[in-house]
C-alpha cells in the first residue's frame, strides 16, 4: 500500500487555549504521529505548523477539536496547508507577542487530583507544599501580567526553577512540560505568618501533642516549636516575634484556628478571613471585628460528602460544586446538619448563616486550604479578607494594615496576586439547575460571544454596585472579576486597576465607552471624563441585553427587569420594567405602579418606610409605631423623595408591613428573609391575595400591587401566620408579572420573554413566573451563567453599544 504524500498544514486554534497546557498537548500527540513542525502561543492563541503524511495531519487537527486538554475551551481550529519546510522534529517555540492579544487569559482552577496526591504523599518532593500545581491546575487570570501566557509575564517570574522543577519544565512526558507556574518547596514561594496586635499568637507544636515542647518558650509567648525539638528563626526572624515561615506558618494558623482564634488567609485572589465554623463564639467575634450583624458567611467544608451533609444538592449543584471553578454554592440547608465526614463532628455555630434556610458551601480550591482543613479537622468561614463593603485585600503588606485589627494572625505567602478576586457565587435552583450570582475566580475572564460583533473597541463601566466592567474583542465580551460598590474609595480604585489591567491584558484602546444613565453614578462620571465617544444605556435595557447575549440572542423579546432600582428615562427611579426590547434599543410598555421613596435612600437601609409609602398608596393605615412615622407619611402624602416603580423595595415593604424586619444590615436583606420565610409553605398552600393590572392612557400597563398591601394587613390584623403570608405575596406578585408579560407578548406577537435584574435571583419568585410563562406557550430566557444583577450589567452595556455600531 502506498504512503500518504506529506502535507504541511497552518492551523490556528482561538478559544481558551493558553495557560491549559495546549502546546505541551499538542507536541505529545504530534510526536506520537510521527509529524514535524513546532506550536507556539500568540496573541491571537495558538499557531502550529505541522508537516507529514496527510491522514496524520487530520487526526491531529481533530483531537484538538475533539479531545482537547481538560481546562482549554476551544473556539475554533481552521487550517490552510502551506509549501513543505523540511523540520526535522516538532517542537514548541518562544511565544510570539506581536500583535493585538485577542487569545482568553486562563481562568485560576482548583488543584487536581494529581497534585493533591503528591501533596498529601510523604515520599514526594511536594510533601505538605502549599503551591503545588502543574497544567492541569492552578493560578492563571490572578498571576498573569500579559499575553502570551508564559512564566515572565506572571508573577512568578521572580521565582527561578530548581533544576529537578526545570527538568519537569523541559520533558514532553511530564504533566508540567510548560506549566508557567511550577514550583516546589526548594525554589518556589513560601507561607510566612504574622501574629498581629489583635490578640497574642498561639504557641505551636509541629510533630507532637504538646502545648510547649523545647527551649523553654512560655505559652503566651507565641512561639513556634519544630518537631518538639527546637525553635523556628527562620530568616533571622526572632522565636520571641512569634513570626513564622515555611511548614512552620502553616502549623502556627492551624494552631490559631483550632484555638478559636481569627486568620486572614491569602489564597489564590486575596485574602479570605478564617475561622472555625463550629465554635460559636469565634464566629460571634469574626461578626463584631468585621461589622457584618447578619449577612450569612460561606462555608469551606473537605469535601462533597461534607457538602452533602450540610446541604441538600441536586446533581448539578454537585456538580458545580466540585468542578475547578469551586464556586461558593448556595443551598438548602438540612435539619441539624453536622459538617460530619472528615471534617469532624459538630453543628455549624447559629451565627454562621441566622435565619436563613439556605447555606454557601464551596471545597478547597488550593492546596493551602487543602492543608488548613486537614490540620483544623473542621469546617472553616471562608469570608472576604475586607470590612464590610471594601475590596478584599491581596497584597501583604495591605492586609496587615488593613486586616490587623479583624484577625489574630496572617497566613500570607511571597507568590503575587496581581489581580484581586473574590469567590463566585452560584445558586442551586429548585429545579435542579444552577444560577450565577457573582461571576468572578474561576468564570473570569472568560469571554462570552457576543450576538453582534462589536466594530469598534468597546469599554462598558457597569453600574454603581455589584460593579464589574468588559471590553469587547470583535465576536467576543471580556467582563472582569466582581468588584463591590463603587460608593466606597478603596472599590473605586480596585475598578479604575480592574479597567487598566483589562486594557492592557489585551492591549485595548477603547473608541467608544458604555455607561449607565445615572449621573451620579462615579462609573458615569468616569465615562464623561474619558476621550472617547460615550453611549448612555438604560439600567434594564442592560439587564435584559445581559440576558439576549447569555442565549446568542439579538431580540426583540418582552423582557421582565425587576431589581432594586435604575435610573430611568423620564428621571424616576424604574425598577419594576416591562419591556419590549432587542439589542439596539427597546419601549417601555409595562411597570409596577409609581410611589414615592420617602427620605430617598435611607428608604433602602429602613424598609418600614417603604411600608408606610405602599400602605398610603394602597389607602390603609400602616403599622408602624415609629416616632419618625407621621414624618415619613407626610413625605409619602406629599410626594416628597424620588418617585420609583421598584419591585426590589415592594419586597422591602412587604418585609416590614409583616412584621418581618424593618431595618437592614446588607443589600437585599429583608427580600431574601422574605423569600426564605415563604419557602417554608409549599406553594399550593399559600393564601391568594389580589392585584390590579390596569393601563395608563398611552396604554403602558400598571402592576398595582394596592390591594395585595391591603390583603396583607387585613390577613395580618386577622393573626395569619407571616410565612403564609409571605407565601401568599409571591404568589400574588409572580402571577401579576406573569399575567402581565403573557398580555404584553399577545399584543406586541413576541414568542420569548427574558427575566432579568436582582429580583429574579429570588428562586420562589423565578419559579413562579416561569412555570405561568411556560404553560402560556412562551419561551422564557433566564440567566445561568451571566449574573442577573448588576454584575451582568457591563456586559449587557457592551452588547446594546455593539450593536447600536
Amino acid at each position: 500500500m502506498p504512503e500518504s504524500p506529506s502535507v504541511r498544514r497552518r492551523i490556528r486554534v482561538t478559544g481558551t487555549v493558553q495557560g491549559v497546557g495546549f502546546r505541551p498537548f499538542v507536541f505529545r500527540h504530534a510526536t506520537r504521529l510521527g509529524l514535524r513542525g513546532w506550536v507556539q502561543n500568540d496573541s491571537a492563541g495558538v499557531l502550529v505548523e505541522v508537516e507529514g503524511a496527510e491522514p496524520a495531519v487530520d487526526e491531529l487537527a481533530r483531537l484538538m477539536v475533539e479531545e482537547p486538554p481538560p481546562l482549554a475551551r476551544v473556539g475554533s481550529v481552521t487550517g490552510a496547508n502551506v509549501p513543505l519546510a523540511g523540520d526535522a522534529a516538532f517542537t514548541i517555540v518562544h511565544s510570539n507577542v506581536a500583535g493585538t492579544p485577542t487569545a482568553p487569559v486562563s481562568v485560576d482552577t482548583a488543584t487536581c487530583a494529581a497534585c493533591l496526591a503528591e501533596v498529601d504523599d510523604p515520599a514526594d518532593r511536594r510533601y505538605r507544599y502549599p503551591f503545588t500545581n502543574c497544567t492541569d491546575c492552578g493560578p492563571r487570570y490572578t498571576i498573569v501580567q500579559g499575553v502570551p501566557y508564559d512564566r515572565p509575564a506572571t508573577t512568578m517570574a521572580a521565582f527561578t526553577m530548581c533544576a529537578a522543577c526545570q527538568a519537569e519544565y523541559d520533558d514532553p512526558a511530564d504533566r508540567r512540560f510548560h506549566a508557567q507556574p511550577n514550583a516546589c518547596p526548594a525554589c518556589g514561594p513560601r507561607l510566612h505568618w504574622t501574629p498581629t496586635a489583635a490578640a497574642p499568637a498561639p504557641d505551636v507544636v509541629l510533630g507532637g501533642v504538646g502545648v510547649v515542647g523545647a527551649a523553654g518558650i512560655p505559652p503566651s509567648s507565641g512561639g513556634v516549636v519544630v518537631g518538639g525539638v527546637g525553635v523556628v528563626g527562620a530568616a533571622g526572624i526572632p522565636p520571641s516575634s512569634g513570626e513564622a515561615v515555611g511548614e512552620a506558618a502553616l502549623d502556627a494558623a492551624i494552631a490559631a484556628l483550632r484555638a478559636g482564634r481569627i486568620v486572614a488567609v491569602k489564597g489564590i485572589g486575596g485574602f479570605h478571613l478564617a475561622v472555625d465554623a463550629t465554635d460559636e463564639a469565634a464566629v460571634a467575634e469574626l461578626r463584631r471585628r468585621k461589622a457584618r450583624d447578619d449577612k450569612p458567611f460561606a462555608v469551606m467544608v473537605p469535601d462533597l460528602a461534607a457538602a452533602r451533609g450540610l446541604c441538600t444538592l441536586s446533581d448539578t449543584a454537585a456538580a458545580e460544586l466540585a468542578s475547578a471553578r469551586r464556586p461558593i454554592v448556595i443551598a438548602p440547608r438540612r435539619a441539624l446538619a453536622s459538617d460530619g465526614g472528615a471534617a469532624g463532628a459538630g453543628a455549624l455555630a447559629a451565627g454562621v448563616a441566622p435565619g436563613l434556610a439556605e447555606l454557601g458551601v464551596l471545597l478547597p480550591y488550593s492546596p493551602l486550604h487543602h492543608l488548613l482543613l486537614a490540620g483544623v479537622g473542621r469546617s472553616l468561614v471562608m469570608t472576604s479578607g475586607n470590612l464590610s463593603d471594601e475590596p478584599i485585600a491581596h497584597e501583604d503588606e495591605d492586609a496587615r494594615i488593613r486586616l490587623g485589627s479583624l484577625v489574630d494572625g496572617v497566613l500570607g505567602h511571597d507568590r503575587g496576586v496581581h489581580i484581586r478576586c473574590d469567590d463566585s457565587v452560584v445558586r442551586a435552583t429548585p429545579r435542579g439547575g444552577t444560577q450565577v450570582l457573582r461571576r468572578s475566580r474561576g468564570f473570569a475572564p472568560e469571554p462570552i460571544p457576543l450576538a453582534r460583533a462589536a466594530a469598534r473597541p468597546i469599554l462598558a463601566v457597569g453600574a454603581e454596585l455589584k460593579s464589574t466592567v468588559a471590553v469587547t474583542l470583535g465576536t467576543d465580551v471580556v467582563a472582569s472579576h466582581h468588584i463591590g460598590d463603587l460608593e466606597h474609595l478603596a472599590t473605586y480604585r480596585s475598578f479604575l486597576q480592574a479597567i487598566d489591567h483589562l486594557c492592557r491584558l489585551y492591549r485595548v484602546v477603547p473608541e467608544v465607552v458604555a455607561h449607565d444613565l445615572h449621573p451620579e453614578y462615579l462609573s458615569s462620571k468616569l465615562a464623561a471624563d474619558l476621550d472617547v465617544p460615550a453611549i448612555g444605556v438604560q439600567h434594564h435595557h442592560a439587564h435584559v441585553a445581559s440576558c439576549l447575549t447569555e442565549h446568542g440572542r439579538v431580540g426583540p423579546v418582552l423582557g421582565l427587569a425587576f431589581d432594586g432600582l435604575g435610573y430611568g428615562t423620564d428621571g424616576t427611579l424604574w425598577g419594576g420594567e416591562l419591556l419590549v426590547a432587542d439589542l439596539q434599543g427597546f419601549e417601555r410598555v409595562g411597570h409596577l405602579a409609581p410611589v414615592t421613596m420617602p427620605g430617598g435612600v435611607t428608604a433602602i437601609r429602613e424598609p418600614w418606610r417603604m411600608g408606610v409609602a405602599w400602605a398610603h398608596h394602597a389607602d390603609v393605615p400602616h403599622p408602624f409605631d415609629d416616632p419618625r412615622s407621621g414624618a415619613v407619611l407626610d413625605l409619602a402624602t406629599r410626594g416628597q423623595g424620588p418617585t420609583t416603580t421598584s419591585v426590589g423595595r415592594l419586597f422591602d415593604a412587604v418585609a416590614a408591613l409583616i412584621g418581618l424586619r424593618r431595618t437592614v444590615t446588607y443589600e437585599a436583606q429583608a427580600a431574601i428573609e422574605l423569600e426564605a420565610l415563604a419557602r417554608r409553605v409549599p406553594r399550593a398552600e399559600a393564601p391568594a391575595f389580589p392585584v390590579d393590572l390596569g393601563r395608563t392612557a398611552a396604554g403602558v400597563l400598571i402592576i398595582d400591587p394596592g390591594p395585595l398591601v391591603a390583603a396583607l394587613l387585613a390577613r395580618r390584623a386577622a393573626g395569619t401566620a407571616p410565612a403564609l403570608l409571605a407565601a401568599g405575596f409571591h404568589e400574588a406578585i409572580g402571577g401579576a408579572a406573569a399575567a402581565a408579560a403573557i398580555e404584553l407578548a399577545r399584543e406586541h406577537r413576541l414568542r420569548t420573554v427574558a427575566l432579568s435584574g436582582g429580583a429574579f435571583q429570588n428562586a420562589r419568585l423565578s419559579e413562579i413566573v416561569e412555570a405561568a410563562l411556560a404553560a402560556a406557550g412562551l419561551e422564557v430566557l433566564v440567566h445561568r451563567v451571566v449574573p442577573p444583577n448588576d454584575g451582568g450589567i457591563s456586559i449587557g452595556q457592551a452588547a446594546v453599544a455593539a450593536a447600536q455600531r
